[in-house]
């Protein structure tokens, strides 16, 4: 999108409980060939820092370890570094990261955490065996269990039983793994196991642990295929209606997942655009972890009516989203990365587009949130051209980029992209292969807006977002018309167009010509940015007086504003109807008022 993303300081801890431990060092129990060590590093009264390390005392090399161990409820990791630290309950698992699994004979790797609470590890175990090094005396492992059966299968859930593990002195628990992960500790041979994604493939094994907590053997697997997975395009005549969701409007703007529900908003959509992931490195990755997967938020604030907890696995706003998703199962929601401050990293993605495809696919199918997303969107602005930095990838980068997204996200996702609305002669959809990327993409969000504003801070004022030209456009090729029959042109079909409609105004302020054209002294104030303005703002403190090219215009005092209204909407989709586009989407749903006229519009429209 062309706005920027407004990155909310102060809340990038990673909540994964590890724990409060008190002892200086303590050795735990369990590896034949290697030793896990605790030793807490400092101690602050209500926290402390803790580190555990792992040893091969063994004579060949390790090539993974895995460290679990359990914690009196109480305490918790409040950040972890250099593992990867999950838990059910009270039993957590930290495991190796890509670049310090592997441990020749005699070598040593540490990880390390800050935690809250006072608790200590106990009944630790390395790679399934006692941390010491030893195993438990007399007492021998409990066998396998019998490979899981599956009944019950819907889009989200699956109930798993198997027959019982032995034991010489007693089975105590089993662990139930998901693609090889543990996802709940049970004392019976049953499990139902919630959350999951339609129309996706998992496999789930069990092992049984002892009184001795020495873990068996993994089961055989059982592969599921969870039902629905209806994450394709709506089906013909079935119109398109997206809005975005940033990420950063919780914060300042106070606008929650369940300013949705209450706008009356979420059932008019039918997707939503999740904004921003970030680009770096080549790579996709978290953009405000506090916001997309931490906050805790309130009864009031949560569309299910309950307050986060300190323990839940997953909060913040992609909880919120699960929690809509719920409510609303028609809603797909896509994660979106890039935006107009991150599209930056995609010239280096560029150039390994495989690679930068499987990070993507990782992080948008984590297990903590896979069930939430439907599919990835990609905001780059703009390849082969300049945004807020010019990007020299070629015209062929967005092609291969889109390829292989969708080569890994495979054809039960979505896989989306924002696009300039540049139909100038020579503009932006002239420098990337826009055409040849179309194969690979469900639709194209066409960001027909934006076309003017007070970055030209004497004007002429405009229309940020004209439908079609007008006598005294300042440029030829701004306009949603043009830009559409520029990509319809290049071969891109109309169904894989969306009309984009922003859900504010742009506007200039030292004007004394009511009709567009006026010169002006600078941008108009705004709530958060000078020259720009919601909608829910304007249409009360600067009321419309006219109408040009599509949108309407107001001039009020010395302050001159262009913006959609529920009219100038309303004629938008009736021409995107005509013209055979697949929908339409907006920049972003806090703009509108508190009862979503705008959206509205679109849906009654569309």
């Amino acid at each position: 999108m062309r706005f920027r993303h407004r990155a909310a300081a102060g809340f990038a801890t990673l909540m994964l409980p590890l724990a409060g431990l008190v002892g200086l060092a303590s050795p735990a129990q369990a590896a034949t060939n290697a030793t896990a060590t605790f030793t807490k590093t400092s101690d602050w009264g209500t926290g402390f820092g803790g580190q555990w390390t792992v040893k091969n005392t063994g004579t060949s090399s390790i090539s993974s370890w895995t460290v679990e161990w359990d914690f009196p409820s109480g305490t918790s990791v409040t950040s972890a570094w250099d593992a990867d630290v999950t838990n059910s309950g009270t039993h957590w698992t930290a495991k190796n990261k890509s670049y310090n699994g592997t441990l020749a004979p005699g070598a040593a790797v540490s990880f390390g955490f800050n935690g809250a609470g006072s608790g200590s590890p106990s009944n630790c175990k390395l790679n399934g065996d006692s941390c010491d090094g030893a195993t438990v005396p007399g007492d021998a492992a409990p066998s396998a269990p019998g490979t899981p059966t599956a009944s019950g299968i819907t889009d989200t859930s699956v109930k798993l039983g198997w027959s019982a593990a032995t034991d010489d002195k007693g089975v105590k628990n089993y662990d139930v793994l998901r693609d090889g992960k543990v996802v709940a500790t049970v004392t019976t041979t049953s499990y139902t196991d919630t959350g999951l994604s339609a129309g996706t493939d998992y496999s789930y094994s069990v092992r049984a642990r002892d009184t001795a907590d020495q873990t068996g053997p993994a089961s055989g697997a059982v592969a599921v295929h969870t039902t629905g997975g209806g994450t394709t395009p709506p089906p013909p005549g079935d119109k398109v209606k997206l809005g975005y969701f940033t990420e950063w409007g919780i914060y300042g703007r106070n606008y929650n997942v369940k300013n949705l529900v209450t706008s009356g908003s979420a059932s008019k959509i039918t997707h939503i655009n999740y904004a921003f992931g970030n680009v770096t490195n080549g790579k996709c990755a978290i953009g405000d972890s506090y916001a997309d997967y931490d906050k805790a938020f309130t009864a009031d604030q949560s569309v299910s009516g309950a307050a986060d907890t300190w323990d839940q696995p997953l909060r913040g706003n992609f909880n919120q989203l699960r929690q809509l998703k719920a409510k609303y199962p028609n809603i797909k929601v896509l994660w979106s990365f890039g935006g107009w401050t991150w599209s930056g990293g995609f010239g280096e993605a560029a150039k390994n587009p495989a690679a930068f495809a499987q990070s993507c696919y990782d992080l948008v199918e984590d297990p903590r949130w896979a069930d939430v997303f439907d599919g990835i969107d990609i905001d780059w602005e703009y390849p082969n051209a300049c945004g807020l930095s010019c990007d020299t990838s070629g015209a062929a980068a967005f092609k291969n980029l889109m390829s292989a997204l969708r080569s890994k996200f495979g054809a039960n996702n979505l896989v989306t992209a924002a696009t300039t609305a540049d139909g100038s002669a020579g503009g932006k959809i002239e420098a990337a292969d826009y055409a040849g990327a179309a194969q690979y993409v469900d639709w194209y969000n066409v960001m027909t807006y934006d076309f003017f504003g007070a970055w030209d801070a004497k004007g002429p004022t405009a229309p940020h977002s004209p439908l079609t030209s007008y006598s005294g456009i300042p440029k030829d090729g701004f306009t949603t018309a043009d830009a559409m029959a520029k990509f319809k042109a290049a071969g891109v079909p109309a169904k894989k167009l969306l009309i984009g409609i922003g859900f504010y105004g742009r506007g200039w302020t030292g004007v004394t010509q009511d009709a567009p054209g006026g010169t002006a002294t600078g941008p108009a104030a705004g709530t958060y940015e000078q020259g720009i303005e919601d909608y829910k703002v304007l249409k009360s403190s600067c009321p419309a007086t006219g109408t040009v090219a599509g949108t309407a215009y107001a001039h009020c005092g010395s302050n001159w504003w262009s913006y959609d209204t529920p009219a100038t909407i309303a004629g938008k989709m009736t021409w995107a109807k005509n013209q055979g586009l697949g929908g339409a989407f907006f920049w972003e749903f806090s703009g509108d008022t508190g009862n979503g006229e705008l959206v509205s519009a679109i849906s009654s429209n569309l």
